[in-house]
C-alpha cells in the first residue's frame, strides 16, 4: 500500500507518538512552535522514525481536539484536524497555519522551530530580541520606522545631507525634496519621529544620515562586504560601516573600475556592451540594503567571482514572496520606510519592480536570467551571471526596441531567451518561466509573432513557437531554422502515413486534429503526399478522404 504521509520530519512536518497518550501540554507547545515559524502539519500517532503506531484510545474522538488547541493558545490558533488511515492504523493530521502574530501557550511559553546541523527539526525558545525579526518577516512591523533609543539629531552628519541632495540631482529623484529645509526634509523622508516634543532619529534616518560612530553604536548590524575572488584567492576584501548613501557611492565605484565595455554598430549608432549592466547591479545591490533584516547580525555581501556577481543579505524573503512568484508578486519591502526614502532619492526603481530591471539588464544582452536558487529562510542570494554577451541577439533586441520606441517587456525577453536556448517552446513552458498563466504567455508569444521575431506552428493546444527565419538569419543560423521547421514537416508526414496504415483512411479534419494544424496546412500536407504518390484521394467534398495508393 502506498504511503500517503511524509516519511521523515522537516521544518514543517512533526511526528508525535501517541502510544502512551501524548500529553496535551506537549501537543500545544508543538502547535505554538510551528505557528511561530512557517506553519506545517503534526502527525499524531507516528513515531520519530516515521513508524505508524496509531492513536491512543483516548484520542480516537478528534472532534474536540481543535477546540482544545484554540483554548490553550494565545492568540488562539485555528487548526484543522483530519483522521487518516495509514498502514492499517488511524492517525490524526493536525494542520497548523503560519501565524501573522506571535503565539504563546496559555501558560506564556513562546517557541519557534529551527533545523539542526544534521537537518532534523527542533523547537527552541523564542527570545524577545528575535521578536522584531519575526514581525518584520510577516509584515506586521516596519523596523526601519522605529525611533532609535539614545540617539539624537546631533548624530546626523551634515555632509550626508549634502550628499543626499546631490544624489537626488544625479539620479533623477523627487526634486520637490530639494526645496525643503533640513528639518522639513527629515520629516518628509521619515528620518525623525517626534516624542514628547523631542525629534528622535529613526533607524532609516541613522542609516542614511548617521555618523559612522553612531551607526556602530546604535545599528551594529549595518555592514557591507565587497570581495573580489579569483578561484580560491581573495583579491579584495573590503568592509564598510558607513552611512548608506556614502556606502552606495563606494560600491558603485568598485563596480565602475571593473566594468569592461565593447561596442557594436547598429545603424548609425555605436551601442556599448558592458560585461555587467550597471542598472541591474544597482537594483540588486540596493534591494539587498532595503530588504535586509537589520535585527540580525551579518553583513550584506557583494562577491565578484569568476563567473558572476553574487549579492546576499541577511533575512529571507518576506511573507508572501517566493521563488515561484518573484516576478509577479506585489512589492513587499521588509523595511517600507527605508525603501520609500531610497526610491524618492532616486537610487531604486520607484514602482517597486526592481526585479524586472535586474532581469532586463541580463536578458537583453543574451546572458542567463538572475539566479535566486541559493536563497533560503535566512538570507536572499542573487547571482548575476557574467560572460560574453550574445551580440546577435542583442542586435535583434535593440532593433526591435528602436522600432517600438520603448524597451521590450521582461516577459518578451524571457520568451526570446527560452527560444534561443530550447529552440521550440509552448505556452505551458513560457507560463512557468514568466510565472503567469497560459493565457498571458500566449499573448506574449503572439505579440512576438506579430513583430516578426517568432513564428507559430500548429493550432490550439498543439501550437508551438520557434524564432522566426528573420531572427535566425540575424543570428547567422539559418540552417537551424530550416532544421526546426523541416523536422515538423517530416514528422507530420510520418504521422499521417502511420494513421492511414492503422485506420485505412484519413480525412482533412482528422489530419488537422492529428497534427494540430490549420485547415489550409492540412490541405497542403495531404496534397503533397498525394503528389508524391504516398496517398490517393478518394471521393469529393464532404466524402473526400485519403487512402494508400
Amino acid at each position: 500500500m502506498i504511503r500517503t504521509i511524509p516519511t521523515k520530519e522537516s521544518l514543517t512536518v512533526e511526528f508525535k507518538s501517541d502510544r502512551s497518550r501524548l500529553p496535551d501540554r506537549e501537543l500545544i507547545e508543538t502547535v505554538v512552535c510551528l505557528a511561530n515559524t512557517d506553519g506545517g502539519e503534526i502527525y499524531l500517532g507516528v513515531e520519530d522514525d516515521g513508524q505508524v503506531t496509531g492513536l491512543h484510545p483516548q484520542h480516537q474522538n478528534l472532534s474536540t481536539l481543535a477546540a482544545m488547541i484554540a483554548n490553550r493558545t494565545n492568540p488562539p490558533v485555528s487548526v484543522r484536524v483530519t483522521a487518516l488511515q495509514e498502514e492499517g492504523q488511524t492517525i490524526a493530521q493536525i494542520e497548523v497555519p503560519k501565524s501573522p502574530r506571535l503565539v504563546a501557550t496559555s501558560d506564556g511559553l513562546l517557541q519557534r522551530r529551527r533545523l539542526q546541523a544534521d537537518g532534523t527539526p527542533q523547537c527552541v525558545p523564542f527570545y524577545p530580541h528575535e521578536f522584531a525579526s519575526r514581525q518584520s518577516d510577516v509584515g506586521s512591523l516596519d523596523y526601519s520606522s522605529l525611533p532609535v533609543t539614545g540617539a539624537t539629531t546631533a548624530d546626523f552628519d551634515p555632509l550626508e545631507r549634502e550628499r543626499l541632495r546631490q544624489l537626488i540631482e544625479r539620479y533623477g529623484g523627487d526634486r520637490t525634496l530639494l526645496s525643503l529645509s533640513d528639518e522639513e526634509l527629515d520629516g518628509a523622508l521619515g528620518f525623525v519621529r517626534s516624542r514628547d516634543g523631542d525629534r528622535l532619529p529613526t533607524v532609516t534616518g541613522l542609516l542614511i544620515l548617521g555618523r559612522e560612530a553612531a551607526l556602530r553604536e546604535f545599528i551594529p548590524t549595518h555592514e557591507v562586504a565587497f570581495q573580489v575572488l579569483e578561484g580560491t584567492q581573495v583579491r579584495v576584501n573590503d568592509f564598510y560601516r558607513t552611512p548608506m548613501l556614502k556606502l552606495f557611492e563606494r560600491i558603485m565605484e568598485q563596480l565602475e573600475v571593473r566594468v569592461e565595455e565593447d561596442e557594436i554598430q547598429i545603424g548609425l549608432f555605436r551601442v556599448p556592451v558592458p560585461n555587467y549592466d550597471r542598472r541591474a547591479f544597482r537594483e540588486a545591490f540596493v534591494n539587498s540594503l532595503i530588504h535586509r533584516d537589520y535585527t540580525r547580525m551579518g553583513a550584506v555581501h557583494v562577491r565578484w567571482e569568476d563567473y558572476g556577481i553574487v549579492i546576499s543579505n541577511p533575512g529571507g524573503f518576506v511573507e508572501g514572496v517566493t521563488l515561484d512568484n518573484l516576478l509577479v508578486v506585489e512589492p513587499r519591502p521588509r523595511n517600507p520606510f527605508l525603501a520609500d526614502a531610497i526610491k524618492r532619492i532616486g537610487l531604486a526603481e520607484r514602482t517597486g519592480r526592481g526585479v524586472d530591471l535586474i532581469y532586463q539588464g541580463l536578458l537583453r544582452y543574451g546572458r542567463p536570467a538572475p539566479d535566486y536558487q541559493r536563497s533560503d529562510a535566512y538570507s536572499v542570494v542573487v547571482r548575476l551571471p557574467g560572460g560574453e554577451a550574445d551580440l546577435p541577439l542583442l542586435r535583434v533586441v535593440i532593433e526591435e526596441e528602436n522600432r517600438r520606441q520603448s524597451p521590450l517587456p521582461v516577459e518578451s525577453l524571457i520568451a526570446l531567451a527560452q527560444l534561443r536556448q530550447e529552440r521550440r517552446i509552448d505556452t505551458t513552458t513560457l507560463a512557468q518561466a514568466i510565472q503567469r498563466n497560459e493565457q498571458i504567455a500566449r499573448s506574449v508569444l503572439e505579440r512576438l509573432v506579430e513583430a516578426g521575431l517568432v513564428e507559430a506552428h500548429g493550432i490550439k493546444k498543439g501550437r508551438t513557437y520557434t524564432l522566426s527565419p528573420q531572427v535566425y538569419r540575424e543570428l547567422g543560423q539559418s540552417a537551424d531554422y530550416v532544421r526546426q521547421v523541416g523536422f515538423d514537416s517530416i514528422q507530420q508526414e510520418q504521422m499521417v502515413i502511420s494513421y492511414v496504415n492503422t485506420h485505412g483512411k484519413i480525412t482533412r479534419q482528422e489530419t488537422m486534429e492529428l497534427c494540430r494544424i490549420s485547415k489550409d496546412q492540412a490541405t497542403r500536407l495531404l496534397r503533397k503526399l498525394a503528389d508524391a504518390n504516398q496517398l490517393k484521394l478518394v471521393g469529393q467534398r464532404r466524402g473526400a478522404h485519403y487512402v494508400l495508393p
